[in-house]
């Protein structure tokens, strides 16, 4: 997915991302986590204002009510960041490393 940068101030800014279709969807950037020498980003679903979004739907089985995704961030051709999917074992990885990440703070 294309990756372009909507700033909302200083600190946060919201990634709009583009499919291959030209649907648009909005994430901010909520931290990177570093795995084996690659970055790799946690996205939480936002409208273009910013504001996070959740699931209104009680019915929904959607499991988790907010939309986050882990991605990885490589360079194109252009010098520019993207973001891609990561392979099942690089999202193995990095949810581990994530968990890790949480133990720790607590």
């Amino acid at each position: 997915m294309a990756k372009d940068e909507i700033f909302l101030d200083e600190e946060d800014f919201i990634v709009e991302m583009t499919d291959e279709e030209g649907n648009k969807y909005y994430y901010i950037e909520e931290m990177i986590i570093p795995v084996d020498n690659e970055k790799y980003a946690l996205l939480v679903a936002v409208d273009p204002d910013g504001e996070e979004l959740h699931c209104e739907d009680p019915d929904c089985d959607c499991g988790d009510s907010d939309d986050v995704i882990i991605a990885k961030i490589v360079v194109n051709a252009d010098g520019e960041e993207e973001y891609i999917e990561p392979t099942d074992e690089e999202f193995e990885k990095v949810q581990a490393a994530y968990e890790q990440m949480m133990d720790e703070e607590l």
